[in-house]
Formats: C-alpha cells, sequence, structure tokens
C-alpha cells in the first residue's frame, strides 16, 4: 500500500477513535471498547475501499456495509460523517440523546448511509447474507454479457458475540450453501465480551466452522493497513466464495483499559479518555477533525461521484440495449401495484372450502406473474405452508434465476435473511412456516417492524385444529404475541375471499405483514364479499346486523367467524338479536377514524363475546371487563380436530350453552 494513503488512513483511524471515545464520554453512555479496537478497518473501508457515493447514498449498486456488532455503532457514525454522509458533527455531539441522527444502536435509515437495524448480535450477519443473495439474483437477472450492472460487495463487521449468537451459524451455513462470492465478513476477534473473556464462554474453531460452511478464511492483523489491504483488494478482484476475514484487534487500543472486558460497554470516563488521547497522540482539541483528513475525504467523494456517473451511463447505455430488462428493472425498482388488482383477484377461481394456507397459494401463483419483485421462501415447509411459486425454479448455488428460497430448517436465518433481501430495493420477500415456529423468528420480525421492512410472512396451522401433531405444533400465544409488536399488521382471514384482501393489505403496507392461516379447510362466507375498502382494508367490519338492538355482539377470527354465524342462528332461534364483526387486522382497525370505530364496536352492543381458538390476551379491549372470550387458555392436546372443538368448546352448542 502507498505510504501517503497509509498516513491518512492513519489519520483517519485516529481520527474516529477521537470522534468515538469524546461522543461516548458526552453521553455517559455507550460502547467505546469496539470503535478503538476496529479504528484501522473503518477507516480502510470508508476511506479506500467501499464504492459508494455519499451525495447519493441509496445507489442501487453501491457496496453496502453493515455494522453486525450495532453496540459498536460510533464507529459507524464517524466513519459516516466523515466519508461525507448526511450526519453532521453536531450529530456525532447529540450521540444518544433525545430524536437523535445517532442512537445509541444503530437504526435504519438509507440516506444517513446506515443500512439496517443492528444491536442484537447475529442479526447483521443475516442481514448481509440476504443482501449478497439478493443481489446476486439481481446479476443474474439483468447483468448482459455487454454490461455489468450489479458487481458489489457487502462487507459485514461482525464480533464475537454475533459469531456465539446461533442466527449466525444459521445464515451463514446457507451463505456458503449459495456460494455467495459478493459477501465479505469481517470477524472483530478481539476474545473479549461484555462479561469478561471470551475464553470463559467460548472455545469452538470458529475458522474451521467457517470453512465447513464453504467460507474461504483469512487472518489478518486488524491493525495493519498491509495486511487488511492484501486480503479486501485481492478479493474485489477476484472471490470465489464468500469469505471471513479474522481480524485480530484490541479491544478499547490505546485506553489504559484495552484488552479487557471494562471497556466493553461503559464510557472510559474523563480521565481515561485524557490518557487515552495522550497514548494515540490524540488532539487535546474536543471533536477535532484533522484538515489533512477532511481535504482527502472532499476529493475522495468527487471520485466516487464520478464512479456512479460512469455508472449511471453505463445503465442508460443497458436500458437502451435491453429494454425488455429495462421495463422488469423498473416495475422492481418502483415495485408497483395494478392499479385493477383487487378486481383481478376477485375474479380469481378458488374453490371452497379451502383451508387458508391453499387460498394464499392459489394468491401467491397468481402474484408470481403480476409481480416480479416477489421472492418467497419456507423452513422446510414449502409443501406444507404452501408457500412454492409452482412456475418458477428453486434458487441454487448453480443459478439464481429461480423465485422459491428453500431455507432448510433455519426460521431465524430465514427472518434476518428475508429483511437483507427487502433492503435491496428491489425485491418483496415472503417467508413461510407454522405459525407455532414464529417464536424462533421473533426478534427478526420484531426489527423489521422497527424499521418498516416490507417483509411478508406466511404462518399456517394457525391453531389447535392442527389436530393430531398435538401442544407442541399447536400455537396458543402466539397470535397476541405477533399482535403486541409495533408496526406489525397481522392479519387472520376467514376464507379465500379475506385471504385474498389480506394479500392486498400486505403489499398496499409499507410495514411487515404477518398472514395467519388455518390447515383446515374453511368454507366461503358470502358476507365478507365486500369491497377492500369497506372490508379487510378497515382491519374490522360488520359481516352480520342486527335486526333492532343487538342482545349479542359476536367478534371473530379466522376459522371461528363461520362458527359465530353458526352461533348467531341458533342464538336466532332462541329470539335473540345479533351483530357479527369479522376483525381479520387489529392493527389496521386501530388505524381507522374514531367515527368509523365507534360504528361497529360503539353503543349498546347487548353481551359481547369473542371466539378465537388462540389466547384471550388482548380481546377484553373489545368485549370490555364483562365481556365472554371463548379462546384457549390452555395448551392443545393431540387428537382429531372435532374431538378438539367439543373438548374445549368450539362448537355452536358449547358456546350458547356458555354465553346464555
Amino acid at each position: 500500500m502507498d505510504g501517503e494513503l497509509k498516513k491518512v488512513l492513519h489519520n483517519i483511524a485516529d481520527t474516529i477513535r477521537q470522534l468515538s471515545i469524546e461522543a461516548i464520554q458526552k453521553a455517559n453512555s455507550g460502547h467505546p471498547g469496539l470503535p478503538l479496537g476496529c479504528a484501522e478497518i473503518g477507516a480502510y473501508l470508508f476511506g479506500f475501499a467501499l464504492n459508494h457515493d455519499p451525495k447519493n447514498p441509496t445507489w442501487i449498486n453501491r457496496d453496502r456495509f453493515i455494522l453486525s456488532a450495532g453496540h459498536g455503532s460510533m464507529l459507524l457514525y464517524s466513519c459516516l460523517h466523515l466519508a461525507g454522509f448526511d450526519i453532521s458533527l453536531d450529530d456525532i455531539k447529540n450521540f444518544r440523546q433525545l430524536n437523535s441522527k445517532t442512537p445509541g444502536h444503530i437504526e435504519y435509515e438509507p440516506l444517513f448511509g446506515i443500512e439496517t437495524t443492528t444491536g442484537p448480535l447475529g442479526q447483521g450477519i443475516g442481514n448481509s447474507v440476504g443482501l449478497a443473495l439478493a443481489y446476486k439474483i439481481l446479476a443474474e437477472k439483468f447483468n448482459t454479457p455487454e454490461y455489468t450492472l450489479f458487481d458489489n460487495k457487502i462487507y459485514c463487521l461482525a464480533s464475537d458475540g454475533c459469531m456465539m449468537e446461533g442466527s449466525s451459524s444459521e445464515a451463514s451455513s446457507l451463505a456458503g450453501h449459495f456460494k455467495l462470492n459478493n459477501l465479505i465478513i469481517i470477524y472483530d476477534s478481539n476474545e473479549i465480551c461484555l462479561d469478561g473473556p471470551v475464553s470463559e464462554s467460548f472455545s469452538e474453531n470458529t475458522k474451521e466452522r467457517y470453512r465447513s460452511y464453504g467460507f474461504d478464511i483469512f487472518e489478518i492483523n486488524g491493525h495493519d493497513f498491509n495486511d487488511i489491504d492484501s486480503v479486501i483488494s485481492s478479493l474485489k478482484k477476484h472471490q470465489e466464495k464468500p469469505a471471513l476475514i479474522i481480524a485480530r484487534t484490541v479491544i478499547g487500543k490505546g485506553s489504559p483499559k484495552a484488552g479487557t472486558h471494562k471497556v466493553h460497554g461503559a464510557p472510559l470516563g474523563v480521565d481515561d479518555v485524557k490518557a487515552t488521547k495522550k497514548a494515540l497522540n490524540l488532539p487535546e482539541e474536543d471533536f477535532f477533525i484533522p484538515l489533512d483528513v477532511k481535504k482527502y475525504f472532499q476529493k475522495r467523494i468527487l471520485k466516487q461521484s464520478e464512479s456512479e456517473k460512469k455508472w449511471n451511463e453505463l445503465f442508460k447505455n443497458w436500458s437502451k440495449a435491453s429494454p425488455h430488462l429495462f421495463k422488469e428493472f423498473e416495475i422492481m425498482k418502483n415495485q408497483s401495484i395494478p392499479y385493477d388488482l383487487e378486481e383481478r383477484l376477485k375474479n380469481l377461481e378458488i374453490k371452497a372450502p379451502i383451508a387458508g394456507r391453499s387460498a394464499s397459494q392459489s394468491v401467491i401463483n397468481f402474484l408470481a406473474d403480476l409481480l416480479p419483485y416477489l421472492y418467497g421462501g419456507s423452513a422446510d415447509l414449502s409443501s406444507s405452508d404452501m408457500t412454492m411459486m409452482k412456475k418458477y425454479d428453486v434458487i441454487s448455488s448453480k443459478s439464481y434465476k429461480g423465485r422459491n428460497i428453500k431455507y432448510g430448517v433455519r426460521e431465524f436465518a430465514m427472518g434476518a435473511i428475508s429483511n437483507g433481501l427487502f433492503l435491496s430495493g428491489m425485491i418483496i420477500p415472503f417467508a413461510g412456516t407454522f405459525l407455532v415456529f414464529s417464536d424462533y423468528m421473533k426478534s427478526t420480525i420484531r426489527l423489521a417492524s422497527l424499521s418498516h421492512f416490507k417483509v411478508i410472512y406466511q404462518f399456517t396451522h394457525d391453531s389447535i385444529f392442527l389436530g393430531e401433531d398435538g401442544p407442541t405444533h399447536q400455537p396458543i400465544e402466539h397470535l397476541a404475541s405477533l399482535r403486541s409488536i409495533p408496526n406489525l399488521h397481522v392479519i387472520r382471514p376467514a376464507d379465500s375471499y379475506e385471504v385474498k384482501m389480506a394479500w392486498i393489505a400486505a403489499l398496499n403496507y409499507e410495514g411487515p405483514t404477518a398472514l395467519v392461516l388455518s390447515r383446515q379447510a374453511l368454507p366461503d362466507i358470502s358476507q365478507t364479499r365486500v369491497p377492500y375498502s369497506e372490508g379487510v382494508g378497515k382491519g374490522a367490519y360488520i359481516v352480520k346486523t342486527e335486526k333492532r338492538k343487538p342482545d349479542f355482539t359476536l367478534f371473530a377470527t379466522g376459522s371461528e367467524l363461520q362458527l359465530a354465524f353458526g352461533v348467531a342462528e341458533k342464538l336466532e332461534k332462541l329470539g335473540k338479536d345479533v351483530r357479527i364483526v369479522s376483525m381479520p387486522c387489529w392493527q389496521s382497525f386501530e388505524e381507522q377514524t374514531e367515527e368509523y370505530k365507534e360504528s361497529v364496536l360503539g353503543g349498546d352492543l347487548g353481551k359481547r363475546v369473542s371466539i378465537e381458538a388462540l389466547s384471550d390476551f388482548g380481546w377484553h379491549k373489545y368485549i370490555g371487563r364483562e365481556g365472554i372470550a371463548i379462546c384457549m387458555n390452555t395448551f392443545g392436546l393431540s387428537a382429531p380436530m372435532s374431538d378438539l372443538a367439543q373438548e374445549f368448546g368450539f362448537t355452536v352448542e358449547n358456546i350458547v350453552d356458555r354465553i346464555i
């Protein structure tokens, strides 16, 4: 590496250290260990290796940098500020303060150069695998012999903690399986975790583990620019497999607490900051940025803008040479939805009775031809959760032309990789498994919800009525758990028509959606056939109106809506007046006007009864303290569906006897 370049990169690394420890000290909160230990890695990537444009941070072919170890956020904020992204010095000074651009852990904001939300360890690796897979898909779809549209790299900086988390094992296993030769994971191996030395809890041979996954392995001194450059520059020229770079570093380098867990997750303290600056020969002035560093990045920004301009010219020529590909590119980038989608779906023939999962598969296969940006996968259950797009191949390391992803039994990785697929900006992913296994994905769903990622989950086998597989597979608390996540739309449709409308809702919502679907066949209900804007689009709507004043109002979702109609029929024979409300999506209902909510739930509705073969948690918000919840408050049993209905009281006779 050129001596002058090495000198300026050294100054950049020192500036990263200074900005990081001072911001953390000013906030009196944060993690100084990683920024001090990984400053050379950050300086090399942002000062030399990354091909991106800070003036157009969402350029589609940019290199991506994911800080999986999101607790080391000040490393990234310092790098982004120096590199010219929209993170000011005042933002650095406002680290961890209310409504600042620089929260304690990384939060998704691509306009600032922040590619994803990280903090819960390991998930950044999964996001990176998803991004790498997305770009392999896009490269195979759009690159031509004459024009290489997509050739970027995905860099991920991970920690010892990331390596310990099981999610990273799942995701890395898939990365090797798919031979993602655009993925570079840099492992900050400093042998220290929050509680003490890594040796107290982690003694595996990570190098051999990753080698067995199918990675190429490199070991470097993470403080030596020659070492860093020799590996990364080589990988930029030629890479056959996903790469793991094990970077040996000293956590908290330069501080009195260097090499100990005491520098991991707490501010250094005023005296230690002074001692660190003295040891590293840093300026005494707070938040100081040397002039040579500023000038270097000014020149680099101009150079990067020129690089993007060249790509834009290439893109222009490519679009003229391949108009059919350009048309598909525009559809995928804009993720446009046909204006008449509702009408088209209404005309899609789905014969009832049919399981919710099977109705959804019909919709998926119908949408696949209309929406080229729709990609899906399942955790070894596509033949059971019905997520396979039948006209399209399965993606493999030999061909990325398919639209189906087989994740194997790796639900956690599936969730994190789905988030990464979305981050490409060109793909809307859906992911399938049984509702009971949503627990394995919960942390990834939470981050998707926090970040407003448009990911669609197809959760099937949605109640005790899956039957003989028994309580290990029968979800009870899972629907309530998902409903509790802010920004997540959870939709439990009652028949094939509500399934169609649920897909419209998912495609139109700028955030994640969980479709919760039955294993058992369901009849169609004529009363659900109302326009989307008057039915499922409202989250809850009246499907049976009382004649005068209701003696009973029945609330139901999914397979229990048909049961509610049976209960209403029996009650009416007893001279009672009944209203029925279908409530497929509580979250959408809560977003409606107060006037609309009052029209559905307001006034004297008589005795309020909810019917749902899952936990009653949350229902009393709608039925009141005196309302009756016909729900599950125990685990299920292994038995045929009809026996379970009788055992747990989900029959017309049992419900009528209980509520009269």
